[in-house]
C-alpha cells in the first residue's frame, strides 16, 4: 500500500512538471538560434570547394572564382530553414532556466515512459504517441527563432562577412538583440545532471556573478551537440 501511495504520488510530481509551461523568452531564443546557426556553419567550415560566379561574357571574360567557405552561399545554405532544427528540442522540466531546453528525452518524459512500461496508468490527457511532438513552448520558440532572424537577417550577414573573430551568440545578442537586463540565459551553461537542486544551484551561481561571470563566460561555447 505504502508502494502505490509513493508511486502515485511521483507520477503526480513529473506531470506536475511536465505541465509546468511558460514561453520561451527573447534571450532564450536568441541563444539557441546562434547555437544552431554556429553549428551548422562549423560543418562546413573546412570545405575546400570553390564557386564559380558570374555569366560568361561574349568577351571571353571567365567567372570569377570564390571560396565556398567564405561565400554567401555557404550562409545561405545554413540560414536555410535554421528555425525547423529548434522543434528538435524538448523541455526538460526539471532543470531551471535555458537549460529547460534541450535535445534528447528529459529526465521527466523518461520516468513517465518508464512507469507506463512497467503498468501504471499515466494520464497526460494527450495519446501516448504524441508525447514526443514537439511542446507548446518549443513550437513557440521556433516562431521566435523566424521572426528574429528575419528581423536581423542584416546583422546575422554583418557578423559572417566581417566579424567571424566573434562568437556569434556574443555579436548578435549581446550586441544586438538584448538589453543588459535581459542577458541571464547567456552564461546558463549546461555542467551534466547533477539533479534539480544541484543544477538549480549552479545556474542561479552562473546567472549572479556579475560582469566578472560574464566576461567569462563570453568566450565559452554551447556546443548544440551537448544540448
Amino acid at each position: 500500500m505504502n508502494t502505490c501511495i509513493v508511486l502515485l504520488f511521483g507520477v503526480c510530481a513529473f506531470v506536475s512538471a511536465l505541465e509546468d509551461e511558460r514561453l520561451p523568452n527573447k534571450c532564450e531564443v536568441c541563444k539557441f538560434l546562434t547555437v544552431e546557426l554556429q553549428d551548422a556553419l562549423e560543418k562546413t567550415g573546412r570545405s575546400k570547394e570553390v564557386l564559380e560566379v558570374g555569366e560568361v561574357l561574349d568577351t571571353g571574360k571567365r567567372r570569377r572564382k570564390i571560396k565556398y567557405n567564405t561565400s554567401e552561399t555557404r550562409l545561405t545554405e545554413a540560414v536555410d530553414n535554421i528555425c525547423e532544427r529548434i522543434l528538435q528540442y524538448n523541455v526538460h522540466a526539471e532543470r531551471p532556466g535555458s537549460l529547460r531546453y534541450a535535445k534528447g528525452t528529459s529526465q521527466t518524459m523518461a520516468t513517465l515512459k518508464n512507469l507506463v512500461h512497467k503498468g501504471v496508468k499515466v494520464d497526460l490527457g494527450m495519446p501516448m504517441e504524441l508525447w514526443d511532438e514537439p511542446s507548446v513552448e518549443v513550437s513557440d520558440m521556433k516562431k521566435q527563432c523566424e521572426t528574429m532572424l528575419e528581423e536581423y537577417e542584416e546583422v546575422v550577414e554583418d557578423w559572417y562577412f566581417n566579424h567571424q573573430d566573434q562568437r556569434l551568440e556574443n555579436f548578435l545578442c549581446q550586441n544586438h538583440v538584448l538589453d543588459d537586463s535581459e542577458q541571464e540565459c547567456m552564461v546558463e551553461v549546461w555542467k551534466g545532471d547533477m539533479g534539480n537542486k544541484g543544477a538549480a544551484k549552479e545556474a542561479e551561481s552562473d546567472s549572479t556573478d556579475g560582469e566578472e561571470g560574464a566576461n567569462k563566460e563570453a568566450g565559452k561555447t554551447h556546443d548544440a551537440g551537448e544540448l
